[in-house]
């Protein structure tokens, strides 16, 4: 019989034959005569569609298995929300400018000819002007606004397409500095804007990206952003209306409903940049209900004004 020892020592390091014959296969033969007649009493141990549970099983398969954890890898990714599409400012901007804008024109004009139903027709014609005014003022300024900054890009990348095309030497030095301002080695810097700057179209992108800040394939649509200010804005403005088209002629029905609408709307867009609700319901209340204040208080002081006179 084979001895532990005598095993061991034939599986020397770089021995093929050692190390197989360290592994018991099916085909070896067990060693001594007692080996051949199963114990009394004890399963089959070679029976068919069994395993050997003695026989070692590899390690490698357990040292491949990645460990588990109950946070997400990386290697599942993440996504984010679109922040240059030019139709999340504008929108925001124009449902709140609205819903402010026009509360503040009704409660400046119900300052100065007071409520009533006398005068809920000169606060419904208040609230529409208002409306149409701002819905396409807002819409006008977004449309000028976002072409105007789309062409001065346009003027820059064009700018820097010329110098690309006239001197290549010194605009690929110039990327290899920028890469080796955000830390890149020199060497690699420079190989990695030598073979940028083979292909033209790649080289311009990557350089008004790290110029200018921007990525001219990806500029926002003024009539997208005019359209989100018309509409959102026309949508904020109509709310304080919604009293007085109803038929309540008190202008504190006016005022409270606006200030439940800046209250959600601004909780709603506290949300939506994953700020606290309460923070940005509270901030955009409180905006709303100095604005509406200081034009009723105007309209108040006018209003007696004319009425003395």
């Amino acid at each position: 019989m084979t001895s532990a020892d005598d095993r061991q020592s034939a599986n020397l390091p770089g021995d093929p034959a050692g190390t197989a014959a360290a592994e018991p296969t099916a085909a070896e033969p067990t060693a001594g005569p007692d080996a051949a007649q199963p114990t009394a009493g004890a399963p089959d141990r070679a029976a068919p569609g069994k395993e050997d549970t003695a026989a070692p099983r590899p390690v490698q398969a357990h040292a491949a298995r990645p460990a588990r954890s109950g946070r997400r890898s990386e290697a599942h990714g993440h996504q984010h929300r679109d922040v240059a599409g030019g139709w999340l400012r504008p929108a925001v901007f124009g449902a709140m400018d609205g819903l402010v804008t026009n509360v503040s024109l009704i409660a400046g004009v119900g300052g100065g000819v007071g409520g009533g139903a006398a005068n809920r027709h000169t606060l419904i014609l208040t609230g529409l002007a208002g409306l149409a005014a701002g819905a396409f003022s807002m819409a006008t300024g977004e449309f000028v606004s976002v072409s105007s900054q789309n062409e001065l890009i346009g003027a820059e990348v064009s700018k820097e397409k010329y110098e690309l095309e006239h001197n290549p030497e010194a605009e690929r030095r110039e990327l290899a500095a920028v890469f080796r301002g955000q830390g890149v080695d020199a060497d690699l810097a420079d190989r990695v804007a030598r073979q940028v700057s083979v292909r033209p179209e790649q080289a311009l992108r990557l350089h008004v990206r790290e110029e200018l800040g921007v990525d001219h394939h990806e500029l926002p649509s003024p009539y997208v952003a005019a359209g989100a200010s018309l509409i959102t804005f026309a949508a904020g403005a109509l709310i304080p209306l919604l009293p007085l088209l109803f038929g309540f002629t008190s202008l504190l029905a006016v005022v409270v409903v606006a200030a439940v609408a800046a209250f959600v709307g601004g909780g709603f867009v506290a949300r939506i940049t994953e700020r606290r609700f309460l923070r940005g319901a509270l901030r955009q209340l409180l905006l709303a209900a100095v604005a509406a204040g200081i034009t009723y208080a105007i309209g108040k002081a006018v209003g007696v004004g004319a009425t003395a006179g």
